[in-house]
Parts: structure tokens; C-alpha cells; sequence
């Protein structure tokens, strides 16, 4: 940044946009679903956001992935975080009926986690096989 300032200083056409007008928000929560046993991208997983309020689950935002096993669209990009627990469904038996698995084990995958900094961001990807699943932290 700071040579790009100085390069706008000398040729002003080269000066950046200020980082409020360049800087793309995004879901404060997104999520990335891999097919481990395949090596590709798992797409058309359908994923739903709750958040634990009370004694219930309230849906926060629904989604599904995209060719890239992405999903970055689950809170609009002008809903903040609470610092609160989350769970992530991921409906694993509509991706595997349409990978042709007539009897999937897993019908869905739920990870449960707590935000205690509602200003990070929070990736949660999951790892995905017909007889297995796991997830991390991501970034």
C-alpha cells in the first residue's frame, strides 16, 4: 500500500481507491465442503446456519455450494456477528444421492462451534466421504 502511494504521488493514475471503496465484505461465516474420497470439490451441498438462542435454534442463513464447494453466502455481508454457540448443517444425503450413492450413511453433518470474537471471520470446512467426515478451523 504504501508504495502504492508513493507511485500515485509520481503518476497519479496509478493511485489506489481508498480500502472502503475496494475492500468486499463478506459472509461473516463461510464454509467449503470437499469430497475426500473423489479429490474434488463437493457441489450442491445444501448448508443451513443456526444460531443457539434460548433454548432453541434459530436459522441465521441457508445456502448451498457452488461449483468450487463454496459456500460464501451464508449471513449478508451487512449482518454482524453475536458472540454466541452456531451449528452448520450440511445435508450430505441430497450431495450423495446425486453422486449416485443410493445409500448414504451419513444423511447429514452438524458442526457446532462458538464465536467469541464476533469480529473474525469464521471458515468452517468439512472434509467429506461416504463413511466419514472431519472439519478444522479454516481461514
Amino acid at each position: 500500500a504504501r508504495l502504492n502511494t508513493i507511485a500515485g504521488h509520481v503518476n497519479p493514475g496509478l493511485r489506489e481507491a481508498p480500502n472502503h471503496m475496494t475492500a468486499q465484505r463478506r459472509s461473516p461465516i463461510t464454509s467449503h465442503v470437499l469430497d475426500v474420497a473423489l479429490g474434488k470439490p463437493a457441489r450442491g451441498v445444501p448448508l443451513e446456519l443456526t444460531i443457539y438462542s434460548g433454548n432453541s435454534w434459530i436459522t441465521v442463513g441457508r445456502g448451498v455450494t457452488d461449483q468450487d464447494g463454496r459456500c460464501g453466502a451464508l449471513m449478508s455481508e451487512s449482518e454482524t456477528l453475536s458472540a454466541a454457540i452456531y451449528r452448520l448443517h450440511f445435508d450430505t444425503k441430497t450431495y450423495f444421492l446425486n453422486q449416485n450413492i443410493s445409500k448414504p450413511f451419513y444423511p447429514y453433518a452438524e458442526i457446532v462451534f462458538e464465536v467469541q470474537n464476533p469480529l473474525e471471520h469464521y471458515h468452517i470446512p468439512l472434509l467429506l466421504a461416504p463413511y466419514s467426515y472431519s472439519t478444522y478451523r479454516g481461514s
